[in-house]
């Protein structure tokens, strides 16, 4: 059988015996959490199946998390939204000041994570290393404070908040909008949208309303499992619940790293083992 040719600079064509390795720099063979660096028309549907999953199960598990150890939800603010309704109707000016910092903070967070993806370029491979990076600290920080009752719950709560709202501005702005992480209002709103077009024989594209329905159900699925999961490690460990959810980020990020460095350094490999050598020796025939 005929080795497989390449064609160089030069239009000569040239056999390369790591034919088997280049499938590994193929975008079709990417690892199951190669999901942060493809922005805009990069993405395609399993890159925010995947962003999804992972995403919503840490949501729900620092949501019940965050229930279990201060009494407060920390993934969205439409039900802080009504307390401070109710707070400011009884005049309890202390709670007013709480949710509204809450409300700030949760702000604060998808503001912080939009202004590091600007700086580095939302099409920049690692334009989401930074908004990581701080929420893994958050979570870090307060599955440590929390045990020891330092520091006051409304404040630990408040930077659960702020790290959410960061996350969720951070998924929001790669996957293009498509996928929100850290509340499912909207998504039970869109799926029940999305069902009853799929129910009309008038509905076209069926494939891809297929793929928004499924893409929202996982959404839904990953949130709620990510909840029971929490709850159930909340019980056991406690405040360690938080370490568990920065470690799933970091594998995320890390991995996601490695994979963009592994790429780069196999093809370096393979064209340094095949190029040069059969260049230098095309030369020396010439020279004959």
């Amino acid at each position: 059988m005929a080795m497989p040719s390449v064609t160089m600079g030069d239009n000569n064509p040239i056999s390369l015996p790591y034919q088997h390795i280049l499938p590994i720099l193929s975008h079709r063979h990417q690892g199951f959490l190669h999901m942060f660096r493809h922005t805009g028309q990069k993405r395609n549907y399993k890159h925010n199946l995947r962003l999804a999953t992972l995403l919503c199960l840490t949501a729900g598990l620092v949501n019940v998390g965050g229930l279990l150890a201060f009494n407060v939800f920390t993934t969205n603010v439409t039900g802080h939204a009504a307390l401070l309704a109710d707070a400011l109707s009884l005049g309890q000016l202390v709670t007013v000041w709480h949710i509204l910092a809450w409300l700030f903070l949760f702000l604060a967070g998808a503001f912080f994570s939009g202004i590091c993806i600007r700086q580095a370029g939302v099409d920049r491979i690692y334009s989401y290393v930074v908004p990581l990076i701080v929420e893994i600290t958050i979570l870090l920080v307060v599955g440590f404070l929390t045990p020891g009752g330092s520091v006051g719950i409304e404040y630990l709560a408040g930077t659960l908040l702020f790290a959410m709202g960061l996350q969720n501005a951070l998924v929001s702005a790669i996957s293009g909008s498509v996928v929100r992480t850290t509340h499912l209002t909207g998504m039970f709103t869109d799926l029940g949208i999305d069902m009853a077009e799929m129910a009309s024989d008038r509905s076209k594209g069926k494939a891809s309303l297929k793929k928004r329905i499924t893409l929202r159900l996982v959404i839904i699925l990953s949130f709620i499992l990510g909840g029971v999961i929490g709850g159930f490690i909340f019980l056991k460990i406690g405040s360690g619940t938080f370490y568990i959810a920065a470690a799933i980020l970091a594998f995320a990020m890390f991995y996601d790293i490695f994979r963009v460095h592994a790429r780069r350094l196999i093809h370096r490999i393979v064209l340094a083992n095949t190029y040069p050598r059969r260049r230098r020796k095309r030369h020396r025939i010439e020279k004959i």
